[in-house]
């Protein structure tokens, strides 16, 4: 006798795994600073400035005065549109990219404030991470509803019954 919960019509398994989640957060946020290192060496190279880790960590170097403080802005909006891809890759549920995004974020966060000392103050760091943590999770979640709407069929050849 099969049990009732086989049959229960869900489209996924969702049991709690704390694990895969666990692991997701810390593949996503890998993903997260690998890919916004790549992005800030690459337009480091191309605007010729010094590489450094207060690219990535201080509030300071967020700003529009320069062509450095605009080089990071643009180094993390491109990177949220690689962490989309992230979500896509790994995560692969629109449901879970809106909290994966703001864990990204919120770890960030927490990191900006330990290699500072301080909570950020910059209204430019905060604007800049809030657009980032939208474009990532809305282009997650287009990125991953394509597949999941790819994977039921809408429309199938009507069923011929033998007579």
């Amino acid at each position: 006798m099969k049990s009732m919960s086989k049959l229960s019509g869900q489209f996924r398994n969702t049991a709690w795994d704390p694990i895969l989640i666990v692991s997701q957060i810390v593949a996503v946020q890998s993903v997260f600073y690998l890919t916004l290192g790549v992005w800030l060496l690459a337009l480091d190279f191309v605007v010729g400035t010094s590489r450094s880790l207060d690219h990535v960590f201080k509030y300071q170097e967020i700003h529009s005065r320069d062509s450095i403080g605009k080089l990071v802005i643009v180094a993390f909006l491109l990177n949220a549109l690689t962490g989309a891809v992230s979500l896509w890759c790994l995560v692969q549920r629109t449901k879970l990219c809106l909290d994966f995004a703001c864990t990204v974020h919120f770890l960030h966060l927490i990191l900006c404030w330990i290699y500072n000392g301080y909570f950020p103050v910059s209204l430019f760091w905060w604007v800049l991470n809030i657009v980032s943590a939208g474009i990532m999770c809305i282009c997650g979640e287009l990125l991953c509803m394509r597949t999941e709407l790819k994977a039921i069929p809408l429309s199938s050849p009507p069923k011929v019954v033998g007579l």
